[in-house]
């Protein structure tokens, strides 16, 4: 249901720019060719990377597991295809850095063997936590900017009450338009995914946004919603950075999310309209995430179209496939010109958050201009969307005050570019605050591991304490037991000797006992021991004579 006299609100400062998307919605969707080769990175989303379960050699199914979710900030990976799992190495990856990644590294059998897969027969009867766990191992994320795993954002928490689920179809980035066209040719899939969303979150209403450049899929959102009351199709003004998440509820319901908080704090939840859809492949016909709508346009591109990509497809593939020159790009953006960041290669695969691929020509870019000095013009506050103030953050990001930087709210800054967009001296602004960013990232980071090397240092001085008092404790304990041991044996070895003395006196006594009563069947004299003395006859010997 469309609702023309909705009140609308507005955020302060954003741009307009040049939209470039006609070019790339000329052409209906069609699928890219299935590549020989598709490159997997296990970091493909907000969060901590996924496990690999396969191993090279291993035989893969379409729809296959074949990367578990690490911690609960997490996602798993699937199978694009069927095929051979080649190998498990670093790859370089789509990253501002460059740098490589750990890859799961498939070739493709071109049969396209499914899983057995498990749709859910009635979604209603299944309990709240049931569904975001269905979503979880499909391994769905946001598709509409960072990758954030859905299943998360779907869960409010106790207690937790939802007003509003915000569909955002606002796309207000220059040259994109695979939100456009899915809205087009999939809104059965987007309404579908928004109502299995609104039964695991219970909201009271939902919105769909949608800016005023893209008549044919407010059209199409319109027709599909008609018998639904709750469900109202809302068009914008287009203004960027419009699609961003605090902007859009600041016009649709005049709130604001505090700059510490969420979205959730203020009964709103907000998801892209890729992501209902994938929810409801997820759900109604049992299939992970392992494609994505996404646009391929820029001025190589001699065909610029939307077309649905398997993920980890090469993105030279692609662009050739839309009759690209490889040797004509300038730069290679991933995401748009405002907020997407320039690749090294382009050979890089395609992950679940690209939404698009900007093959930028000589001719695209502007004329390289001088950066020159800050006029103090106030134009950069003037277009930030956000309420900073551009020009301080940049002093301060400049000369690298960390401290006072963080005192200007630099965390606030969602990176849009607007500043940057009207700066009339021509300054990255914004490269700036993302390097003032990644310093005090990198100064926490080290604060933190200085904190856990502390704690450790702490936690090893007083284990080796407990320890020594522990043996200490048991010396003690050992000595105490060897003197009451030595007191015990002196004791037993005394009353050994006083039980010997004892009955040697025994036997004493009963010796002379036995000795006396001898005596006692004796002559006096015998008892006496004296001998007879023999009768004395004295004879005179002179009588003799």
């Amino acid at each position: 249901m469309s609702q023309a006299n909705r009140r609308l609100w507005r955020f302060p400062g954003g741009v307009h720019t040049p939209q470039h998307k006609q070019e790339s919605t000329r052409l209906p969707v069609k699928p890219a060719r299935l590549p020989q080769r598709l490159v997997l990175p296990l970091h493909q989303h907000i969060g901590e990377p996924a496990e690999a379960i396969v191993k090279p050699g291993d035989t893969v199914l379409k729809g296959q597991m074949i990367a578990r979710p690490q911690g609960f900030v997490s996602a798993p990976i699937h199978a694009p295809t069927s095929g051979t799992v080649v190998a498990i190495a670093e790859h370089p990856v789509p990253h501002p850095s460059g740098l490589s990644a750990a890859c799961i590294v498939l070739d493709s059998d071109g049969e396209e063997r499914w899983i057995d897969r498990q749709p859910v027969g009635n979604y209603a009867e299944l309990a709240a936590s049931e569904l975001r766990n269905l979503i979880r191992e499909a391994g769905i994320v946001g598709l509409g900017g960072a990758g954030f795993p859905s299943y998360i954002k779907y869960n409010p928490g106790h207690n937790k009450f939802i007003q509003t689920l915000l569909l955002n179809g606002v796309e207000c980035e220059p040259y994109i338009t695979c939100d456009d066209m899915l809205m087009r040719e999939r809104s059965e899939e987007i309404l579908a995914g928004l109502q299995i969303i609104r039964h695991a979150l219970q909201a009271r209403e939902c919105l769909i946004a949608i800016e005023d450049n893209k008549p044919e899929a407010y059209a199409a959102m319109c027709r599909i919603t008609a018998d639904y009351d709750d469900i109202e199709v809302v068009q914008v003004p287009t203004l960027y950075p419009q699609g961003s998440e605090k902007q859009l509820i600041k016009v649709l319901t005049g709130k604001e999310v505090p700059s510490d908080g969420l979205a959730l704090n203020i009964g709103v939840v907000g998801t892209n309209v890729g992501t209902a859809a994938a929810v409801s492949r997820a759900i109604h016909r049992g299939e992970p995430l392992i494609s994505r709508y996404m646009t391929i346009t820029g001025g190589a591109v001699g065909t610029p179209r939307n077309l649905e990509v398997l993920l980890g497809t090469p993105m030279d593939e692609l662009i050739n496939q839309c009759d690209g020159d490889i040797g004509a790009i300038e730069r290679l953006i991933m995401g748009g010109p405002m907020m997407g960041f320039a690749l090294k290669r382009h050979d890089l695969p395609v992950i679940k958050t690209t939404n698009c691929v900007l093959a930028v020509s000589a001719a695209d870019l502007p004329p390289p201009q001088p950066v020159m000095p800050c006029i103090r013009c106030g134009a950069c506050a003037d277009a930030c969307p956000v309420k900073l103030l551009p020009q301080q953050l940049y002093w301060y990001s400049k000369h690298k005050d960390l401290d006072k930087v963080q005192e200007y709210n630099l965390f606030d800054c969602i990176e849009c570019g607007c500043c940057a967009y009207v700066c009339p001296s021509k300054i990255p602004l914004v490269q700036y605050y993302r390097y003032a960013k990644g310093d005090i990232w990198t100064r926490e980071r080290e604060r933190e591991k200085a904190d856990i090397a502390r704690r450790r240092h702490e936690f090893h001085q007083q284990r080796l304490e407990r320890e020594k008092a522990e043996r200490e404790a048991r010396r003690q304990k050992k000595k105490a037991a060897l003197r009451t041991d030595t007191s015990a044996a002196r004791k037993k070895k005394q009353a050994a000797v006083q039980a010997a003395v004892e009955r040697a006196q025994t036997r004493r006594e009963s010796a002379m006992k036995a000795a006396n009563a001898r005596r006692g069947q004796q002559s006096p004299e015998q008892a006496t021991g004296d001998k007879p003395q023999e009768e004395n006859h004295e004879t005179d010997d002179s009588s003799h004579t």
